[in-house]
């Protein structure tokens, strides 16, 4: 060591002056998974609330499991949710580029400087070495690296080399406890000798993610590191890896780290990437709503009051403080989810929600890429009889296909034949003949007709009367008002759909 370390109590750090920087990290592996956009989240409000830089780079170092693929993936998922950044892929910013497998010089020079100050070390030992040793001394071998190759001698290392070993470099962990205040978790202290002296360069000279990821945070002048409650252990050699990057001129300060909670599955265990409930895409492809997601992700370890649970991502914006997140693990509550989407989708203006539900329908097959006249005819008149019954995108399709289908494709459901009374015939003779007098064809006059030939002169109860017309026009048991429905199909269609049910019944 060139210098003694810099105490760790003396490093210089965020102020209440110094403009926020956050940054989103991920790596890309896999589909994106509902705790890391809640991650993404809160980096992103915090920013927004302070006024401050959002920084998205990619840690993309680990080729044997990054894919394109899976980048494109964070991008989409990122621009579905009105998530923006102000530097990083795809916008550039000053400190380009945001990719770490196309930073590797850079971290090469920080290693060149880490060297020569001292703060890491060659070590020689293998992983076979290092159990033996703890056997030999009666400890848990789990223990991990001992710091044994802390302070080799130049002999010991000239037999290394002579052996033909290529050594790791490790970062010297500092011998005093190492104390932080957490944004989220208050005071954490992890005492001297409790994390070993970690691997920051593999033997081959490759840099790992324990070096670059804080080097791209130093370099990039990062405020606020905001992540997971899963990452909290490895901050202790976070804090020391920075107290040798402020030493060595990399950093200029120490940042403020907040560890998020667990956002947890069924069975209060930590959701995992294997749980549907996981799967961004899979709450777009039901029909999840930007708005409504955004809502719900927040409140996992978050919220606007106790008694507020709907609000708009402007009043994210708005109120959002790292300082107010709880450190409780927070349960994704899939029922919760849903409901608070639905009252999203409520609050849609009545064309913005019209144009919404077109991909869902195009994906059922009940419309073509271009929507003909009477297709943009029916949605129109169709979409305000769903809005306020949905509480998601994707039910719209099951509810409104019959509007699109040619009457001779109406399937019926199961459980709608299942409800069906026994004089059907009947009650469909009746109906017919009720609605084949009526020329004005609104739903009041369609009401006025099938009330009077069924609930008054056939005597059923008005919650049995309408059922099987219901089933004959749309094939469900379950259907938007029927009434506004048959105008949208028009008479002849209306009529036509009867009597084929009837044909057979």
């Amino acid at each position: 060591m060139t210098n003694a370390p810099t105490p760790l109590a003396d490093l210089p750090t965020v102020t209440d002056d110094t403009p926020v920087r956050v940054r989103f990290c991920p790596s890309p592996t896999g589909t994106p998974h509902v705790g890391l956009i809640r991650t993404a989240l809160f980096n992103w409000a915090y920013a927004k609330h302070t006024k401050g830089t959002m920084v998205f780079r990619i840690e993309d170092t680990d080729t044997a499991r990054d894919s394109e693929e899976s980048y494109l993936q964070l991008l989409d998922a990122l621009k579905w949710l009105g998530i923006t950044w102000d530097e990083g892929v795809e916008v550039g910013g000053p400190h380009e580029p945001y990719r770490q497998s196309q930073r590797g010089e850079i971290y090469q020079d920080v290693i060149a400087k880490l060297r020569e100050a001292g703060y890491v070390y060659e070590s020689y030992s293998t992983p076979e070495e290092v159990e033996a040793r703890h056997r030999a001394a009666g400890r848990d071998v789990k223990l991990g690296y001992d710091n044994y190759d802390r302070d080799l001698t130049p002999e010991q290392i000239e037999a290394f080399r002579a052996e033909g070993r290529s050594p790791v470099l490790r970062v010297r962990m500092p011998d005093e406890d190492i104390t932080f205040t957490d944004l989220v978790r208050g005071e954490i202290t992890f005492k001297a000798g409790t994390v070993p002296d970690f691997v920051v360069v593999r033997a081959n000279g490759a840099p790992l993610y324990t070096l670059v990821n804080p080097v791209d945070d130093a370099l990039m002048g990062i405020t606020h590191i905001l992540r997971g409650e899963d990452l909290l252990s490895s901050t202790p050699r976070q804090v020391a890896l920075y107290r040798a990057l402020i030493d060595v001129g990399v950093a200029k300060y120490m940042p403020l780290f907040g560890h998020l909670p667990y956002v947890m599955g069924a069975g209060n265990k930590k959701l995992s990437k294997r749980d549907p409930e996981s799967s961004l895409f899979l709450h777009r492809e039901r029909g999840f709503i930007p708005e409504g997601l955004l809502n719900y992700l927040s409140l996992l370890g978050w919220s606007l009051s106790a008694d507020e649970d709907i609000f708009t991502v402007d009043q994210l914006v708005e109120n959002f403080d790292i300082h107010n997140v709880l450190a409780n693990p927070a349960r994704f509550d899939l029922k919760k989810a849903e409901a608070i989407n639905g009252t999203h989708v409520r609050m849609l203006e009545a064309e913005d929600f019209r144009n919404r539900l077109v991909p869902y329908l195009q994906e059922a097959g009940l419309v073509g890429e271009t929507l003909t006249p009477r297709d943009e005819e029916i949605l129109t008149e169709a979409a305000p009889l769903v809005q306020e019954r949905i509480t998601l995108l994707g039910e719209a399709p099951d509810m409104l296909g019959f509007l699109f289908k040619t009457d001779d494709a109406v399937d019926v459901a199961d459980d709608a034949r299942k409800g069906l009374p026994a004089n059907l015939a009947e009650v469909l003779d009746a109906a017919l003949a009720a609605l084949e007098s009526v020329s004005d064809w609104t739903a009041e006059n369609i009401q006025a007709a099938l009330r009077q030939a069924l609930v008054e002169d056939m005597g059923i109860k008005p919650r049995l009367a309408f059922g099987p017309v219901r089933t004959a026009v749309s094939g469900r048991r379950i259907s938007p008002p029927l009434f506004e429905s048959m105008v949208i199909l028009g008479r002849e269609s209306s009529l036509a759909r009867i009597r084929a049910f009837r044909a057979a019944a």
